[in-house]
């Protein structure tokens, strides 16, 4: 089920289902802005990452002596998430732990998801509650695709990635096919702010950038200065990423963890997480997005 919201600027659309942002119209001109899941290239819009991000080692994961299986970025973008609370321009969803979710995952959490609307922001602000009684090491990630051209009248070439600060970022690199941290780092460019968005820009995959200074990285149409803008201060890893061929998406993924290393041990508390959580404790992160289009 889709729920609506609506300010002055922005119509969105939120589904139950995986608590997915799946549009951001903008009620000037009627646009969508975000992507809109064609099948036929990427069937998704904005999906959550929890409780961890990019592929697990052989797909699985052991705590206290018993394996679980897990796909690639977790499951909660793949369950059906309640609603809490509504308001003209927000809504807040959650899933709880259940029978479903220990069998992939073996700790008691909730995970609320609110999206709220503040002039041509979209705001995500996501809360982990650990209400079990041991330690909860997990990982968060958002993956949202934004539409790109923007118009029929523009094409591959007329848009740059634009971090807001010069930067040398490294990239981690993960492997061809298998997807994991191999332990190899480069340097992307040093002391550039640009990144010229082409059609194969991606044809070896997504990019993982980490060290970023910026607080910023948008996406941004050269010759009329119309943009999408990603606030990323504080979020250790940032991706960038589209399907191969003629570009219609590109997604700014701010990430708290990473996939599984090659040489992971598969032992779920040795994994590099987005935070720990003593028994009844909150964690709490938020992803803005500004619409200047």
């Amino acid at each position: 089920m889709d729920i609506i919201i609506e300010n002055e600027n922005l119509r969105a659309a939120v589904s139950t289902h995986g608590a997915e942002l799946v549009s951001v119209v903008n009620k000037a001109t009627g646009e969508e802005m975000l992507w809109t899941a064609d099948p036929a290239v990427w069937d998704r819009h904005a999906p959550l990452l929890f409780p961890y991000c990019g592929k697990l080692k052989d797909g699985r994961f052991s705590h206290r002596g018993t394996v679980y299986e897990g796909g690639q970025h977790g499951f909660a973008r793949d369950m059906e998430h309640t609603v809490e609370a509504k308001a003209p321009a927000s809504v807040t969803l959650a899933l709880e732990a259940n029978a479903l979710t220990m069998a992939r995952f073996p700790f008691a959490f909730k995970l609320a998801t609110r999206y709220t609307l503040r002039g041509d922001v979209v705001v995500c602000e996501v809360r982990v509650y650990n209400d079990g009684d041991e330690e909860m090491p997990f990982g968060l990630g958002f993956h949202p695709g934004f539409i790109c051209p923007f118009d029929a009248q523009h094409k591959t070439e007329d848009y740059v990635l634009r971090f807001s600060e010069p930067e040398t970022p490294e990239v981690i690199e993960t492997g061809e096919g298998d997807g994991l941290v191999t332990g190899r780092r480069s340097v992307y460019f040093r002391g550039e702010s640009e990144i010229a968005l082409t059609d194969h820009l991606f044809d070896r995959d997504s990019i993982c950038f980490s060290g970023l200074r910026s607080g910023c990285l948008s996406i941004v149409e050269k010759d009329t200065g119309r943009a999408v803008h990603v606030d990323i201060a504080g979020f250790p890893y940032v991706l960038i990423w589209s399907k191969k061929g003629p570009m219609r998406f590109v997604c700014i993924e701010p990430w708290l963890s990473l996939p599984d290393a090659r040489d992971a041990s598969g032992e779920w508390a040795d994994k590099p997480a987005a935070a720990v959580l003593a028994p009844g404790e909150t964690f709490k992160t938020a992803l803005r997005m500004r619409f200047a289009r």
